[in-house]
């Protein structure tokens, strides 16, 4: 046993068995007791004693499940979003053998272990940090694979969008993984260790690094901010919502090519790297900011009154006879009720790339939503968007991807077996 593999089993605590029965907690996440070893020495020349690790590193979430982590998991403070392309010569033998390893790896770290052989210590020191690793397969996959005709119709080409400016070397590509973690160092060792894992098999693609506000950092739980200062996700379907898992999920059983049924559990990602013209939007007046978006900036709430929660008043009239919420604002525009009920979960992270060669911030939002249908959740509400949304002025799509994400693996299983081994 490595040096390594000591020091972080002996960080996850050794509380006794009955302490080890708890370790793991599902998506919600959740506070965990364990031991971490402060890696000096005392006063006296002995080992330094054993300290409580605290609950943002301890939270593990699980490998294995019903779905994959990362789509319900709270969000977290850091993200990695990347694309690997089959390297020339490589199918569907390399494709199984490759998500063999990913998924080993992904199940070792989000426990809080070492990557394995030549792990590079990078996470030394911390627990699993709420550690997320999620797979998922673009279109051109199937191609490449020999397994076209199991590709599901919902992996049909995004349609364009007058607004897009896509960069081509930044979009698609055969396979997607995103890493979230609640660390830095966690995040980056996952997507180092995932990098080194793809070996001969696959190569990079493109590469996009996020955040968000750490938890902790408000005095409650909040719905986050993006750059703009805006809370972003209330409108998000809710999990005690009666239809969210329709909403979210592919069905596991029903209509639909039996070919398809590798899907049943898994969920669709669109992501878009969506930059926000920071300079433009902060020369605005935050009253002229809540009409593009049609909600208060400072919590939230409709434009018609009550708190972020509170539903919008689509018919309330002002003094002026005019809308309250703008017919061209945001919030109205992408509102499920607006979309023959169309939703999706968004679940995106900030991003900021540094300064553009014209001197603007290169910054805003990798966009992340999953739902069941993209033909029904992402594309109906972006067309509605594309055509008349006021916070289109402020924003440029600048790369984009869709991607089905298989279910969870079971016990024993690795990420989209029941695809690659039917």
């Amino acid at each position: 046993m490595t040096d390594i593999e000591i020091s972080r089993r002996r960080l996850l605590g050794t509380v006794g068995a009955a302490g080890a029965a708890g370790l793991v907690v599902g998506a919600a996440g959740g506070a965990l007791a364990g031991q971490a070893l402060s890696g000096g020495e005392d006063p006296a020349g002995g080992p330094a004693a054993a300290g409580a690790l605290a609950s943002l590193g301890a939270t593990e979430v699980a490998f294995h499940g019903e779905h994959q982590a990362g789509i319900t998991s709270p969000m977290q403070a850091k993200g990695h979003l990347v694309a690997f392309d089959l390297r020339p010569g490589a199918g569907r033998k390399e494709a199984a053998a490759l998500l063999r390893r990913w998924s080993e790896t992904a199940r070792r770290l989000m426990a809080g272990e070492p990557a394995g052989t030549g792990d590079t210590g990078i996470a030394l020191d911390a627990g699993p940090c709420s550690l997320t690793v999620t797979f998922g397969f673009g279109r051109t996959f199937f191609d490449r694979t020999g397994l076209a005709a199991r590709r599901p119709t919902a992996l049909d080409p995004l349609p364009d969008f007058s607004a897009d400016a896509l960069d081509p070397r930044r979009s698609n590509g055969d396979l997607w993984v995103q890493i979230g973690a609640n660390d830095g160092l966690v995040a980056f060792h996952a997507l180092r260790a995932l990098q080194k894992d793809a070996g001969d098999a696959a190569a990079v693609r493109w590469q996009m690094n996020g955040f968000n506000r750490s938890p902790g950092a408000t005095g409650k739980p909040m719905t986050a901010r993006n750059l703009m200062g805006q809370i972003d996700g209330t409108g998000n379907p809710k999990p005690s919502e009666p239809d969210f898992d329709r909403r979210v999920f592919v069905p596991g059983t029903g209509p639909g090519p039996a070919e398809h049924a590798w899907m049943g559990g898994g969920s669709y990602a669109v992501v878009r790297r969506i930059r926000m013209l920071l300079d433009d939007w902060e020369a605005l007046a935050p009253g002229k900011q809540e009409q593009v978006i049609g909600r208060r900036k400072s919590d939230g709430a409709p434009l018609t009154g009550g708190s972020e929660t509170t539903e919008m008043d689509l018919n309330a009239l002002g003094a002026d006879g005019k809308p309250v919420i703008p017919a061209n604002a945001h919030a109205r525009i992408s509102a499920p009720e607006q979309n023959g009920g169309a939703a999706m979960l968004r679940r995106p992270f900030s991003y900021h790339d540094g300064i553009s060669q014209d001197g603007t911030p290169d910054a805003g939002l990798l966009f992340v939503c999953w739902q069941a249908d993209p033909l029904r959740g992402f594309v109906p509400v972006q067309r509605k968007l594309d055509r008349g949304d006021a916070l289109s002025a402020f924003v440029r799509h600048e790369a984009s991807g869709l991607y089905a994400v298989p279910p969870g693996p079971r016990a024993g299983e690795y990420v989209g077996q029941h695809l690659l081994e039917a």
